[in-house]
C-alpha cells in the first residue's frame, strides 16, 4: 500500500468515528510516516499511527492496531493537559515531531492547528533539541535506576529493556529524525553512519547485548516467538496497554517484520522487538494462562540468555554499564545536534 492511500484510510476512519468519541478534540498523524511522500510504499510490517487528543485528564487504554480498508492502523489516545503549550510540546522528544508538519485528520476548535503552527518554526531549535535531548536522557536514567528484581521475569525484561532501548533514541533526536519504537536500531545506526559515528554501533548494540549474535540464532528465536504469540494471541483475555499488539493482525509486524530484518541483514537490529514481544507475550500468558506460560518460558529465557541476561544480577551489571556509556553517547548526540544547519534570523 502506498503512504498516501495510508494516510486517506487514517483520515476516513477519524472522520467516522470522531463524533463516537466522547471529549474528542482532534486527530493527527504521528510516527514514521511522518514526512513520508504519499507515493512511497508502506511496508507490509508498518502501520499509521493516530493520536486522537481527548478532552479529559485521564485518557483510555490505547486503541491499537486494526485493519481498515486495507491500512493496518494504529491508535493512541492523549489528553489535551499533555498539549497544554507549545514549550511542553516543543520539550517532549516523543510528542514534538508529531507537530514538525501539518499531519491533522480533524480539528473541530482549531487548536490543533494553532498549537502545531507554534510548534513547527521552533522545532529545529538548538535550545528546543537540547531539552528533547535532555528528555531522553533523563528517562534512560530513570528506568535503569528503577529495575525491580522482585518483579515477575518478563516484567524485569521489560523493566530493564526499554530505558535500554532509548539509548538509540538519542542520536535520532539529535538528528530530528523520529524516535522509533520497533527499527530503533535500525535507524540509529544509519545516523551514526551519516553523521561519521559508526564507531559507536557496536558499543550501542553491545548494550543490548546482540552486537555478536548470528542471523541463525536470531532466526531460531523467531522461530520461538511466533509460538509463543500465537498461543497468547489465542488465550489472552486480560486487557493490557499493549494487548492490539499480540493479535492476528499484529503478527505481521512481529513475526514477518522480524523475519524480514533478518534478510536485510538486519538481524541484531531484529532482537530487541524479538525480546520486547516476547515479554508482553508474557504478560498476557501469566495473567491468562498460566500453565501454558510455564511451558513456553524456556524459549523466552534463551532469546535473553542471548542478549548475555540470565539474572536479575546479570540485568542490574548491564544497567550500570549503560549508565556508564551514557556520557559518551550523549557526547556524541551534541555532535549530531550541533552539526544540523538551523537558519538564523
Amino acid at each position: 500500500m502506498r503512504v498516501g492511500d495510508a494516510r486517506k484510510a487514517a483520515a476516513a476512519w477519524v472522520a467516522e468515528h470522531e463524533g463516537r468519541v466522547e471529549g474528542f478534540e482532534g486527530a493527527y498523524i504521528s510516527g514514521s510516516t511522518v514526512g513520508m511522500p504519499d507515493d512511497a510504499m508502506l511496508a507490509p510490517a508498518s502501520d499509521v499511527d493516530i493520536v486522537v487528543v481527548l478532552s479529559g485528564p485521564e485518557p483510555p487504554v490505547r486503541l491499537g492496531k486494526f485493519r481498515y480498508r486495507d491500512a493496518l492502523l494504529e491508535v493512541t489516545y492523549l489528553s489535551w493537559s499533555q498539549l497544554s503549550s507549545p514549550e511542553k510540546v516543543l520539550s517532549s522528544y516523543y510528542l514534538a515531531g508529531g507537530f514538525r508538519t501539518d499531519t491533522i485528520l480533524a480539528d473541530p476548535s482549531g487548536r490543533l492547528r494553532e498549537l502545531q503552527a507554534e510548534v513547527s518554526p521552533h522545532f529545529a531549535e538548538p535550545a528546543w533539541v537540547r531539552r528533547r535531548l535532555e528528555n531522553v536522557r533523563q528517562r534512560i536514567e530513570d528506568g535503569l535506576r528503577s529495575l525491580d528484581p522482585s518483579a515477575p521475569w518478563h516484567g524485569q525484561v521489560m523493566g530493564w529493556l526499554f530505558p535500554t532501548g532509548v539509548t538509540a533514541h538519542l542520536p535520532l533526536v539529535a538528528a530530528l529524525r523520529n524516535p522509533t519504537v520497533r527499527l530503533r536500531y535500525v535507524a540509529a545506526k544509519d545516523v551514526l553512519r551519516e553523521y561519521g559515528r559508526e564507531d559507536l554501533y557496536p558499543e550501542l548494540l553491545g548494550r543490548l547485548g546482540c552486537a555478536d549474535l548470528s542471523p541463525q540464532r536470531v532466526e531460531a528465536h523467531v522461530d520461538g516467538l511466533a509460538r509463543t504469540f500465537d498461543a497468547a494471541a489465542a488465550a489472552a483475555k486480560t486487557p493490557f496497554f499493549f494487548s492490539s499488539d499480540i493479535t492476528a493482525a499484529a503478527r505481521p509486524i512481529a513475526i514477518d517484520g522480524s523475519r524480514e530484518l533478518i534478510r536485510a541483514g538486519l538481524h541484531r537490529e531484529a532482537m530487541f522487538w524479538i525480546v520486547a514481544t516476547f515479554a508482553r507475550c508474557h504478560y498476557l500468558l501469566a495473567a491468562d494462562a498460566p500453565e501454558l506460560e510455564a511451558s513456553l518460558a524456556p524459549a523466552f529465557r534463551a532469546a535473553v540468555a542471548d542478549l548475555g541476561i540470565a539474572s536479575s544480577g546479570d540485568m542490574a551489571r548491564r544497567a550500570q554499564d549503560t549508565l556508564s556509556f551514557l556520557p559518551k553517547l550523549w557526547s556524541a548526540a551534541e555532535e549530531i545536534a550541533a552539526a544540523n544547519p538551523f537558519p538564523t534570523q
